[in-house]
């Protein structure tokens, strides 16, 4: 991952400084380093109730995410996030809601495609977050 390179990077429209926007940031980076080096790694991020919609396919709890990114169509690819945005979830108290969009590269293709995803954290009983919602889609034209 290149890491975030956009402009809108936080949600205060200047890097942002808050709880949320460096747990959201942190996520993030994570997150798409794991996606592209060690994709099995990722269903530890998703808990029971979890929900991912990944090109309007919906797969529900931790293991069922795991398998569904471990069986997506191609072997290697690397992301590249232009904009992280978040926002406190009252709905979830602690809770973050995350957007980001960005650029992956499938290995051996010459074109990049861009996609958004959305990430709702919630925090676990070990006083860190988990991934309640995941929604991927990739931007075409």
């Amino acid at each position: 991952m290149d890491g975030p390179q956009g402009k809108d990077v936080g949600s205060d429209g200047n890097g942002g400084g808050s709880e949320h926007d460096v747990v959201a940031r942190a996520f993030v980076e994570y997150y798409y380093h794991t996606f592209d080096t060690d994709r099995a790694a990722l269903a530890a991020l998703y808990g029971s109730t979890s929900m991912l919609s990944f090109e309007g396919h919906r797969v529900a709890g931790a293991e069922e995410i795991g398998t569904k990114l471990a069986q997506l169509p191609f072997e290697q690819c690397r992301h590249s996030v232009v904009t992280v945005d978040c926002q406190p979830t009252p709905s979830f108290p602690a809770g973050i809601l995350v957007f980001v969009s960005g650029n992956l590269r499938l290995a051996g293709e010459e074109h990049q495609l861009r996609f958004s995803q959305m990430f709702q954290l919630v925090p676990n009983e070990h006083g860190s977050f988990f991934v309640q919602n995941d929604i991927f889609r990739l931007n075409y034209g």
